[in-house]
């Protein structure tokens, strides 16, 4: 982990969010999470405050609303699995604009759409903030195995190489052309699909013999200690701390 390593969701920027240590952003988000799951369903004015909240962090992380809106469209399948829930689900139905409809499946759709889009905007805003590289300081610092933050590492680097390759395939195959028009071009990309293979396992082989070759051991050395103030902290946990507060009283209210 001791490169730096980009991502596309990353935007740099010096905002007050993006210092933060990274462990404590992950601590922050993952409580966050927690809050919003454990939130009663029937209290949706909850959940229009915790959107004000993430609001709020996206104000002062200066990410800006198009650049949101367009990495939260991850969420299509679960939002399309939300709106077939009103129609198969079963029990009491309700007629709305001329058709039948399930409340319970009402409620469930609306769960899955308001807390999944939640969850979703708070790990986009964490990817937009955090560098990979420090997310996975971030992960070591929270005291998570070292073999899966380990393995989490080598996946986002490989997976990189494995996209350059194919896409130098491609090009090979296009400056010679090859165009995939139908099934018959379906034998050319099965034999790609298995150069690819044979050449990330040859690769992955010739970086293994490299570590061990510079004395790799099992694990990887720690070149950044990352530490957060009191003060951070504080700072990282303002918004689970509202958001618990909004959740309380969604259960008394």
């Amino acid at each position: 982990m001791g490169a730096g390593h980009a991502h596309r969701l990353y935007r740099p920027g010096h905002s007050p969010v993006h210092a933060l240590p990274p462990h404590t952003k992950l601590a922050a988000v993952f409580c966050f999470v927690l809050v919003v799951v454990s939130t009663p369903r029937e209290a949706m004015w909850a959940f229009g405050v915790y959107a004000v909240l993430l609001g709020v962090v996206a104000y002062a992380s200066r990410v800006p609303l198009p650049f949101l809106l367009k990495r939260l469209l991850i969420e299509v399948p679960f939002v399309a699995f939300a709106v077939l829930m009103p129609f198969v689900a079963e029990g009491e139905r309700v007629d709305v604009l001329g058709m039948s409809l399930s409340v319970n499946g009402l409620w469930g759709a609306w769960n899955v759409l308001a807390k999944g889009t939640l969850g979703v905007a708070a790990s986009v805003l964490l990817a937009s903030t955090t560098e990979l590289r420090s997310l996975l300081l971030g992960l070591q610092r929270l005291k998570l195995p070292p073999l899966l933050v380990q393995i989490a590492s080598f996946m986002i680097r490989y997976g990189d190489v494995i996209t350059d390759e194919m896409r130098r395939m491609k090009i090979a195959r296009e400056s010679r052309g090859f165009e995939a028009r139908g099934v018959r071009q379906w034998g050319v990309l099965a034999k790609s699909a298995g150069a690819l293979f044979i050449r990330s396992y040859e690769r992955g082989e010739r970086v293994h013999l490299a570590m061990v070759s510079r004395g790799y051991a099992g694990s990887m050395p720690v070149i950044d200690e990352v530490t957060a103030s009191r003060a951070q902290w504080t700072y990282a946990f303002a918004l689970p701390g509202a958001a618990l507060v909004v959740c309380v009283l969604g259960w008394m209210l």
